[in-house]
């Protein structure tokens, strides 16, 4: 028997209180084990008691040495928590917090990906999370070039909508996805995938994003996607997009598109290259087109709730924002993400771009004599 198939029996065995949510049931996306003896889960957007737990702390932290000891991590006294990625076919997503940084116990969080990516555009619009007409509007964004951030909390779906808005890249570009933990699962053949790396029990050896970011552009790429900028590699994304890298797509944690691009600008200042605060403001208010805001409704559901376009500085070097797509409210509770009637700046990028024929629901937002009034 291989190790990896050790360790996967073993799993299931240190795991089993949880075991179903994990490997059985398709409905749970993330399970949350608070201690040894209160295990929340994920369904349908909601999170649930399970009114599961593990026989003792002990039996606990057990499971999880076992799970560090798989993706070669360490948990101890100078390691307080980890984060990981499982290898095929789990491929979960973990981070592990142990006491005394953890009041309550071992906290585990496990976030569960399908096999196989069927996240389209198509799909998010049958979910409700999208219109129609918005979603041709984002393809032949993307389709076209434009640089493009999803912005949302924590579990708003923003990897799922990167993922869909992935489908619509053409098959014959070359594309490198950078994450610190890999989720994203592309369709298209040639894609080059680049993960983080956490150091050693030695403290050397560790790979960060921007240390990745810097090797793609070395590998000529068509697409940079960076999953997630957290830190000061947001300044090399946005110079990249500055000096001739367009179509490049990536997420961001913010409540708007306005804080979105303010996220940005701070994580820019937080990379080790010395930048006044207007220049930071002014690369990112021109390197970012499109910004898309997600959000997980009362009711669990995800929602994109604004899609906007940036149109650089403004007076007192604010950021200018004109949203084309927001969400609605119809009769009887029921919301829609609508068209606002404003017209794109990039209309006339779309009418002689090669795919111009696609459009068929959004031909109002790329009228010339509408984006001749918009720029009056």
């Amino acid at each position: 028997m291989q190790r990896d198939q050790v360790y996967q029996k073993t799993l299931r065995h240190f795991f089993k209180p949880v075991a179903d949510l994990l490997f059985e049931r398709e409905d749970i996306s993330e399970v949350l084990i608070n201690g040894h003896d209160r295990v929340y889960c994920e369904r349908s957007g909601r999170l649930e008691l399970t009114g599961r737990s593990f026989p003792s702390a002990h039996a606990l932290e057990i499971a999880v040495r076992n799970l560090a000891e798989y993706v070669g991590r360490r948990l101890d006294e100078h390691n307080h928590s980890m984060d990981a990625r499982l290898p095929p076919p789990d491929a979960f997503r973990v981070h592990a917090i142990i006491p005394p940084c953890s009041r309550l116990g071992i906290c585990l969080s496990i976030r569960k990906f399908g096999k196989k990516n069927e996240t389209t555009l198509e799909w998010v619009v049958k979910k409700g999370s999208l219109s129609s007409m918005a979603a041709e509007y984002l393809a032949l964004m993307v389709q076209t070039h434009r640089n493009m951030v999803v912005s949302g909390g924590t579990g708003s779906g923003k990897t799922s909508l990167l993922n869909a808005l992935s489908f619509t890249i053409p098959s014959h570009e070359r594309i490198v996805v950078i994450e610190d933990s890999s989720e994203l699962q592309l369709a298209q053949e040639h894609t080059v995938y680049l993960e983080a790396k956490q150091q050693g029990t030695d403290g050397k050896g560790a790979v960060s994003i921007r240390d990745l970011f810097i090797d793609s552009l070395r590998m000529r790429p068509d697409r940079i996607i960076v999953g997630e900028v957290r830190r000061g590699e947001a300044l090399d994304l946005v110079q990249s997009m500055l000096s001739g890298h367009d179509g490049s797509l990536s997420t961001v944690h913010a409540s708007s598109p306005l804080l979105a691009l303010v996220r940005l600008e701070t994580l820019c200042l937080m990379s080790d290259v010395v930048l006044p605060v207007y220049v930071a403001r002014m690369q990112v208010a021109e390197a970012m087109h499109v910004i898309i805001q997600i959000s997980r409704m009362p009711d669990g559901t995800r929602k994109v709730v604004d899609i906007s376009e940036s149109y650089g500085l403004g007076p007192g070097e604010r950021y200018r924002l004109k949203p084309v797509f927001r969400l609605v409210s119809k009769r009887g509770g029921e919301t829609e993400l609508a068209w606002t009637g404003k017209n794109s700046r990039f209309g006339q990028t779309v009418l002689n771009s090669m795919v111009a024929e696609s459009r068929v629901l959004t031909n109002p937002i790329w009228q010339k004599n509408q984006l001749k009034k918009d720029n009056e």
